[in-house]
């Protein structure tokens, strides 16, 4: 694999919303008041059940940023480079859907909030995917 001073700045970038997202579901998943911005925002105070579903998904991505910087060589282990090449894909199929579902949301703060964050996070993914592949 390569990887330039300009894709590891993106891989980099990249883990690091998988950062942000997960510290947000982690808050989520303790009890914070701020279901409005997530799991299609119909309550501030989410159910247990979708609680759990948030701490789930810090796992994942938690994951996905490990993924991420094996992929682009930021860590040289943690995550198999055979997992790293088919996982890079699978966070960027993950973001794609994550942009859908926000941007049809009837929440404000998922439609106008985080669409366009998960977007970015989608963009960087694939630029990942795609920089740092097998030459």
């Amino acid at each position: 694999m390569r990887t330039t001073p300009s894709s590891k700045r993106t891989v980099i970038a990249a883990a690091a919303l998988c950062g942000i997202v997960a510290a947000f579901q982690l808050t989520l998943a303790l009890g914070a008041p701020l279901g409005h911005a997530a799991w299609g925002g119909a309550n501030a105070d989410l159910s247990t059940g979708l609680r759990v579903a948030s701490g789930f998904t810090v796992l994942l991505w938690t994951f996905a940023a490990f993924v991420l910087l094996r992929r682009g060589r930021v860590i040289g282990g943690g995550v198999p480079a055979r997992v790293a090449e088919v996982g890079v894909w699978v966070v960027v199929a993950l973001l794609a859907l994550g942009v859908l579902a926000n941007a049809a949301s009837s929440s404000p703060w998922e439609r106008y909030g985080w669409a366009p964050v998960i977007l970015v996070h989608l963009v960087l993914c694939v630029r990942v995917a795609r920089e740092t592949r097998s030459s």
